[in-house]
């Protein structure tokens, strides 16, 4: 069960990841009318939390298959559990407050993945 634990929020992390992917000309064309520099920012920090979320679900995902229980596995699995929800806890504060649905979802689904993570491998 643990492992399927683990999978799951491997696998739901890497989704969430690729979701921030896909939509990012179109997150960057709402900002309007900035300047060049503020839409390269914009973009290189989409792409970035984006491929940042599909490496943490790839990292819990090898470490499932290749060995889940130890003590090197379970101390990445609290720092990714962690680290998920450190960024929950933003996208609370910041993200929740917009009215796009996807930045609203983002603080449950990432506190979602980090429980999933941190049952299935810690506990």
């Amino acid at each position: 069960m643990s492992q399927v634990l683990l999978y799951l929020g491997a696998i739901l992390t890497g989704i969430w990841g690729i979701s921030h992917l896909i939509p990012t000309k179109n997150v960057v064309a709402g900002f309007g009318d900035i300047s060049e520099d503020n839409r390269n920012i914009i973009t290189m920090e989409w792409i970035v939390e984006g491929v940042s979320l599909i490496f943490i679900g790839a990292l819990v995902g090898v470490l499932t298959y290749i060995g889940p229980f130890g003590e090197l596995p379970r101390a990445a699995y609290t720092v990714v559990a962690a680290g998920l929800l450190a960024l929950a806890i933003v996208s609370l504060f910041t993200g929740f407050k917009v009215k796009f649905l996807p930045f609203r979802l983002c603080p449950f689904i990432l506190t979602i993945s980090a429980a999933l993570i941190f049952v299935g491998g810690v506990l």
